[in-house]
């Protein structure tokens, strides 16, 4: 399947693993690039030499293309975006913060640039940034989001509708109908992350994976708007977000609430109660563990097989 996004990234299908963290290191990564999707090393949780770690042993296990997900708030981020040149990564994908910034230093390096956006008005800006791609993610989707809260199927033919360059759609993709739906709206590829948490390579906790395919609708919710928006499944941490938030808790009483650490406490350490379980609305679709190479050929397979069934209408 021929789409801009394959032929800007050089891979055989337009299915781009997210880079979460504390779920997406060289294993998740390569596995995916292996299957003919584009995988992502996720930095946010890495200190530098962990990341130059996760590059050399990703490169070790597979010479498809892969990629590297920076959020641009990360303290260390010269450190990360030297490490990621002198690794020879070829795709970086930036995302919290402002793509003016690294977006020529990562051209200059030959690197192809994707940012994440939330709305129309900063895929715009991504665009005048001159990046080579953005990913739109909309309100369902699982860890960080954007505060417009637009869903993926309002936000997707507004940010195409607002670009020129290919829009990677995000936020309740698990398979290939949700696939099928954003391509009809202009996408050209999709960003899968829940879905790749419930992996068999994804370096997620198992009791964290387990609550993933146990969960139901209705069992996530965005919060934490006062610092940044988050979605998370419900536990007792987040009983404990929500009370404060009732009792009109300032940002700094909140900053207290979350504490340091609780997104590895939940998703890397498996503590399901004091941790933080970032994941989508899109979980309760998700009812098994499985490789991520099966998880790629099922999105397409699924695909395929809706496009035929849409062409005999």
């Amino acid at each position: 399947m021929k789409t801009r996004v394959t032929e800007i990234f050089g891979i055989e299908h337009p299915i781009i693993q997210a880079g979460m963290v504390w779920c997406s290191g060289w294993r998740l990564a390569s596995a995916v690039s292996n299957a003919g999707g584009l995988g992502i090393i996720g930095a946010g949780s890495m200190y530098p030499e962990i990341l130059k770690e996760h590059i050399e042993k990703c490169k070790a296990a597979t010479d498809k293309p892969f990629a590297v997900n920076v959020p641009l708030l990360y303290p260390d981020i010269q450190q990360l975006m030297n490490i990621i040149v002198e690794g020879g990564v070829k795709i970086v994908f930036t995302s919290a913060g402002n793509p003016k910034i690294w977006t020529p230093f990562l051209k200059q390096h030959g690197i192809k640039v994707v940012h994440v956006v939330s709305s129309a008005k900063f895929a715009l800006k991504s665009q005048e940034a001159g990046v080579d791609a953005v990913v739109a993610e909309g309100f369902e989707a699982g860890g960080h989001n954007g505060r417009e809260e637009t869903t993926t199927l309002c936000l997707i033919p507004q940010v195409v509708e607002a670009v020129n360059i290919p829009v990677i759609a995000a936020g309740g993709i698990s398979g290939g109908k949700a696939m099928l739906a954003v391509f009809a709206l202009g996408a050209e590829g999709v960003q899968v992350g829940s879905r790749f948490v419930a992996s068999e390579e994804s370096s997620a906790h198992k009791n964290f994976k387990n609550k993933i395919i146990e969960s139901g609708e209705g069992e996530t919710l965005l919060t934490l708007k006062e610092l940044t928006p988050v979605r998370l499944i419900k536990n007792k941490f987040f009983s404990q977000v929500d009370t404060a938030q009732k009792n009109c808790a300032s940002a700094e009483e909140l900053k207290i609430v979350l504490g340091r650490g609780r997104a590895k406490k939940g998703m890397f350490e498996g503590d399901l109660e004091e941790g933080e379980l970032e994941i989508g609305q899109v979980s309760g679709l998700i009812k098994e563990i499985k490789p991520a190479a099966e998880i790629v050929h099922e999105i397409m397979n699924e695909f395929q097989e809706g496009v035929k069934k849409l062409k005999g209408l």
